[in-house]
């Protein structure tokens, strides 16, 4: 693949990342996510429509978007919270979607249905996080106690499919994918008490002066961070998005301890990461989606779709009965059932090993896609028909709670007390 050919198609991806917002906001009805014209807009571009370009020459930009989303999905994790009780019974959730998901993927294996038992059912057990936190946070969704439960649901069902498939989905034995999980990890912990070794004020002075300055030292070292443990899980034969969400832990760590101004670094990152590298990751996957496969067999990808919902997202009903009202329990149902990121990877890393047809990645994929357009429109439909009251946020109060978006410091983790600030920096990823 000569450098020309590879601009071409940067160039291709870019067009398509500049009109995305264009498209969003002149289409009528309820505005869609972005990430969704994204990937129409590969669909387009790509070698099974248009062939303007193919998705080879941008992999390892299309990487980084994914290393930023993921990392971004971790940064704004706090992990106390999974201690707590929205973590504890975000866990029940997901052990008990994972209980289901082996049950379906066992029947479907056995009526002849998919070959790929494994990856396909860890997909129905996976959430989205990192591209429903800028739907959510725009449509204030995040604050009080509601946004401590979102936060908590979307971290587990994202760690823990990146776990597992760190240690089965790999060529490698499981004990030597278990031992370098375990070595990333460590590595990462290390890296966690670097700021303690630039506690002087001497490197805090610079760090100040040098943040916002042409230096972007914050910016650069987070990079830094990002792409070393990019680097060292690749190495490992890990799968690179346990690197970045690792890397978005440690990097909240870092801000904590060396007391950045989180709110300049974020703007960045929503600059570099949802300006840049995000939507090239999304073009490019969607240059990928096989649309003949998907309408030769469209059944599979509705099937896929509805267990999704069924699989991930039902189970909300039940786990969350003591700590949510109802409708609450309904938007859960819908956010926690949306997923795009990992079923990509689970696709790719399906076919690469050879368990997964063509039609199967391809549904696996467009019932993502669907998900991503359809659930989080209906949480957030939910939502805005009936906007949460005071004592439902979280807010100690007595007005009626027409304004409970407003983000609630004392109850909500760092990420969630973002909702109100960042609403109008982001778009709909």
């Amino acid at each position: 693949m000569n450098l020309l050919q590879g601009l071409d198609d940067l160039v291709a991806v870019a067009v398509v990342a500049a009109l995305a917002p264009l498209v969003v906001a002149a289409l009528p009805g309820p505005r869609i996510p972005q990430v969704v014209i994204f990937l129409l807009g590969g669909i387009l571009i790509g070698p099974h429509v248009l062939g303007l370009a193919e998705s080879a020459s941008i992999q390892l930009l299309a990487n980084i978007g994914l290393g930023f989303l993921f990392l971004l999905a971790g940064y704004e994790l706090e992990p106390h919270l999974l201690r707590e009780l929205p973590g504890k019974l975000a866990i029940v959730g997901w052990l008990i979607s994972a209980l289901i998901a082996i049950g379906v993927a066992a029947g479907l294996t056995a009526a002849g249905y998919i070959k790929d038992y494994v990856p396909v059912g860890l997909a129905l057990t996976t959430t989205a996080l990192g591209t429903l936190l800028p739907i959510l946070r725009d449509n204030g969704m995040l604050a009080g106690q509601f946004g401590r439960y979102v936060y908590a649901a979307g971290a587990v069902g994202e760690l823990f499919p990146i776990l597992i498939i760190a240690v089965f989905l790999t060529r490698r034995g499981h004990f030597i994918a278990l031992a370098s999980v375990a070595l990333v990890g460590v590595l990462a912990l290390v890296l966690s008490v670097v700021p303690w070794l630039a506690s002087s004020g001497a490197v805090q002075r610079i760090i100040r002066e040098g943040q916002d300055a042409t230096g972007q030292i914050t910016l650069r070292w987070a990079v830094v961070l990002l792409f070393v443990l990019l680097a060292v899980a690749s190495r490992f034969g890990l799968d690179v998005v346990l690197g970045a969400m690792l890397a978005g832990i440690v990097l909240r760590v870092w801000t904590h301890r060396l007391k950045i101004d989180t709110t300049s670094l974020e703007r960045k990152f929503d600059a570099v990461g949802y300006g840049i590298f995000i939507p090239i990751f999304f073009v490019s996957s969607g240059m990928s989606i096989d649309l003949k496969a998907i309408s030769q067999d469209p059944l599979r990808l509705l099937a896929l779709f509805l267990l999704l919902l069924i699989v991930r997202g039902l189970p909300s009903m039940l786990v969350y009965r003591r700590a949510l009202p109802m409708r609450q329990r309904v938007e859960m149902t819908f956010i926690t059932a949306t997923s795009l990121p990992l079923l990509i990877a689970l696709a790719e890393i399906g076919q690469e090993d050879g368990v997964m047809i063509p039609a199967t990645a391809a549904a696996l994929i467009g019932a993502g896609v669907l998900s991503v357009l359809v659930y989080p429109l209906i949480a957030v439909s939910l939502n805005r028909r009936a906007p949460l009251t005071l004592a439902e946020a979280g807010i100690q109060g007595t007005e009626p709670a027409a304004a409970a978006s407003a983000p609630d410091s004392g109850s909500a983790p760092t990420g969630a007390g973002r909702a109100g600030e960042a609403g109008t920096d982001r778009s709909d990823e």
